[in-house]
């Protein structure tokens, strides 16, 4: 546990109804006695007068709640200040704080390392409380919120203990070699191993759902010059996000909009016609497009209803099995407007619809909602979130992998220790202040 005693503004800083400071460390209870806070009950919030220690002016008149260590968030003495949201306010009981000996401003995630440092959660789970302050649509919170509550946790823990019993077993037989191990033993060794060896990679073979989750899905609209790029981009966004001009040519970067579908993250970009032009700019704003469309998620493919059935070849280049494709201007269709629902073009399922009067609209948006709930699939069991987990995992699987088909024992078992130590990384149990760094100075203050 570290010497000094922090405070941080926990909420958003600006105008508001509320705002909390939390304290935390060993002169919290000094801080609260300096601020004139008499009541001490533990886990009981207490209206509290609190006075500037120098002045004895009153600050403000809110609520306090103690929290005594080690049965704290910190696992140090805690200390929350509900005062009104003003600046002044919240200005004033932090000068306050920061004129008290003992006392210093925390740095960003400084709470929640103290809570890891603490043992009150893991790597893991510390990551997920900082994607569920970030969380923007509900089937991210969901994610954040099960691996808080240790679902990779529990599962990581679960495989480095077996891991460590396969090691431990194996030093048996390479330190005991005239003991008449059972045959067994060294079956059974490497059958768990082995059966580890899947779990992992099937648990790796999640096709980045939990990455797309916590990022966001990636879609690209595409398509020929005035196809209605812009103006789908904008009906979506519920907003004009994207220029929309009859002149070809009007879109010449890639627009992003983020949209909350159904509570799935999506980021949408509007992207330049798809054409041959001598114009620099607007081939560099092609050749992007080209580019978004082949590293997007899903691809949604805009022709012109105008000329229907003829297509645009250089947009049908680029269509693939992750691509809706689209007609717009379909009030300019009569037989489309014949269609309840979508129709099994010549070559491929096609939606029709009228970014004019929304003709169609709905359903194409209910079709982009379920696949990307496929892509995502927040039901299933607790997935990959970050790109460090799966790194690690792809370390620890390479390593057993080595381990299985090493013919010496001492090789196999400095090979299992680099596959436990790999797992320790995910939840934090080996030597990795590096690594803290990394995941805790993204935090906010006051986090």
């Amino acid at each position: 546990m570290s010497s000094d005693t922090i405070f941080a503004l926990a909420t958003a800083p600006g105008r508001s109804g509320i705002a909390i400071i939390r304290i935390s460390g060993p002169k919290t209870g000094k801080a609260l006695d300096r601020l004139g806070v008499a009541s001490r009950k533990p886990r009981v919030m207490a209206r509290a007068c609190l006075k500037d220690p120098a002045t004895s002016e009153t600050l403000d008149d809110g609520l306090v709640v103690w929290f005594e260590g080690p049965k704290s968030f910190t696992g140090e003495d805690l200390a929350e200040l509900h005062v009104h949201g003003g600046r002044a306010v919240v200005e004033g009981v932090l000068a306050a704080l920061n004129s008290i000996g003992g006392l210093r401003p925390a740095e960003p995630g400084e709470f929640t390392r103290r809570a890891f440092d603490a043992g009150k959660l893991d790597l893991t789970q510390a990551e997920a409380l900082a994607d569920l302050i970030d969380a923007d649509t509900r089937a991210q919170a969901r994610q954040a919120l099960r691996q808080m509550g240790g679902a990779l946790k529990t599962r990581y823990d679960d495989w480095r203990d077996r891991l460590i019993k396969a090691l431990a077993h194996l030093e048996a037989v390479i330190d005991f070699p005239d003991e008449d191990l059972p045959v067994e033993t060294a079956d059974a060794l490497w059958t768990s191993v082995e059966t580890l060896e899947n779990e992992l990679g099937a648990h790796m073979a999640d096709n980045g759902r939990g990455e797309r989750l916590r990022n966001g899905v990636h879609v690209a609209i595409i398509g020929p010059p005035n196809a209605g790029k812009s103006s789908l981009l904008n009906l979506l966004a519920q907003r004009d996000a994207a220029i929309v001009s009859e002149t070809a040519g009007t879109t010449r970067d890639v627009i992003d909009v983020h949209l909350d579908l159904d509570g799935y993250p999506v980021l949408i970009a509007d992207t330049a016609g798809l054409r041959d032009t001598e114009n620099v700019v607007e081939d560099e704003g092609v050749r992007r497009a080209r580019d978004r469309a082949e590293n997007a998620d899903l691809v949604i493919a805009l022709f012109d209803g105008a000329i229907y059935p003829e297509r645009d070849e250089a947009t049908i280049t680029l269509i693939d099995e992750k691509t809706l494709v689209v007609i717009n201007k379909s009030d300019l269709l009569d037989q489309a407007r014949e269609q309840e629902r979508d129709v099994e073009d010549d070559w491929r399922v096609t939606h029709f619809v009228s970014v004019k009067d929304g003709f169609g609209i709905d359903l194409l948006i209910a079709t982009l909602t379920q696949r990307v709930a496929g892509l995502c699939d927040a039901r299933a069991e607790a997935p990959i979130t970050r790109a460090r987990h799966r790194h690690a995992l792809e370390e620890c699987r390479d390593a057993m992998a080595r381990a299985r088909a090493s013919t010496l024992p001492e090789l196999a078992a400095e090979d299992l220790r680099l596959a436990a130590r790999a797992l320790g990384r995910l939840t934090g149990h080996v030597d990795v202040e590096e690594l803290l760094d990394l995941v805790f100075r993204d935090f906010c203050i006051g986090k």
